[in-house]
């Protein structure tokens, strides 16, 4: 059962990146990220009610806080490169953030696993290869593609400073942990929205149905993925769940008619192949 529903979290989160990248072709990265964080904000809230979940966990909060100006940033960096790049390269690009959370535990006098080590190698040599032809010369004799590149590059550190938080966070409590990263994270990109470009949050009838799918998808993914680690073995876990960039390129390719070229989607492959080292 802890198999089926790590690889639901793959489903359900691929998914949910697709929808927001998506969304973000047409609508602000801002807009897509506050909705999308309050409709997961909104169910977070009614399980803590449900269940008498709510506490004064100050571990919770710090940590939660920490948790929110990362996930800011990266959620919007991450929702901008998917908008404006190649969906199936970006994806795998983010999902190293798992490799932040390795070296803090190395800092801390962990020691990774020889198969830990080799996934870092085989990822960085995956995205150099996927993210090649990304970068090639226009007709104007600039660079196409690096902006993307740079943007998913800041998600993938940005997220892994996220499943930091959330480590130390869960310490005091999971539950407030979550709370307060969403909770914050909306304030903090409304805060943005009203000093640079209010407007920006606007959205029609059309985009709620696809955003109301982005936030529960989200919100369901995590819900899964933490069903998973307590019956499971969160390695096993990890490697699963680290699969949704692959539900995230399909889409792409699927929906809006992506192609890699054969070296990009050999990187592509070696990319998650590193991830799921890493996460192992």
């Amino acid at each position: 059962m802890a198999t089926l529903f790590a690889l639901l979290s793959s489903v359900l989160w691929g998914t949910s990146d697709f929808g927001g990248g998506t969304l973000s072709r047409r609508l602000s990265a801002v807009t897509v990220a506050v909705v999308s964080e309050a409709i997961g904000l909104a169910g977070v809230l009614l399980f803590a009610l449900i269940t008498g979940g709510f506490s004064s966990a100050g571990g919770a909060v710090g940590w939660g806080l920490v948790g929110a100006v990362a996930g800011t940033a990266g959620i919007i960096a991450f929702y901008q490169a998917l908008a404006s790049g190649t969906m199936g390269v970006i994806a795998p690009i983010a999902a190293l953030g798992v490799v932040v959370p390795v070296m803090v535990g190395v800092a801390g006098g962990d020691r990774p696993s020889a198969f830990q080590d080799a996934g870092i190698v085989v990822a960085i040599v995956g995205v150099v290869l996927a993210s090649g032809p990304e970068l090639q010369l226009d007709d104007g004799g600039s660079r196409r593609g690096a902006r993307p590149l740079w943007l998913a590059g800041v998600a993938a550190f940005s997220f892994g400073v996220v499943f930091v938080a959330l480590d130390h966070g869960a310490k005091s409590s999971t539950l407030m942990t979550l709370i307060v990263m969403r909770g914050a994270a909306i304030a903090l990109m409304l805060a943005i929205a009203g000093l640079t470009n209010p407007a920006q949050l606007r959205f029609g009838p059309r985009d709620l149905p696809l955003l109301t799918v982005v936030g529960a998808f989200d919100l369901g993914a995590n819900a899964t993925f933490a069903y998973a680690t307590r019956h499971g073995l969160l390695s096993v876990v990890s490697v699963l769940s680290s699969l949704y960039p692959a539900v995230t390129a399909m889409l792409a390719r699927a929906v809006h008619h992506e192609r890699l070229r054969k070296l990009q989607l050999f990187g592509v492959i070696a990319a998650m192949g590193g991830v799921v080292l890493i996460a192992s």
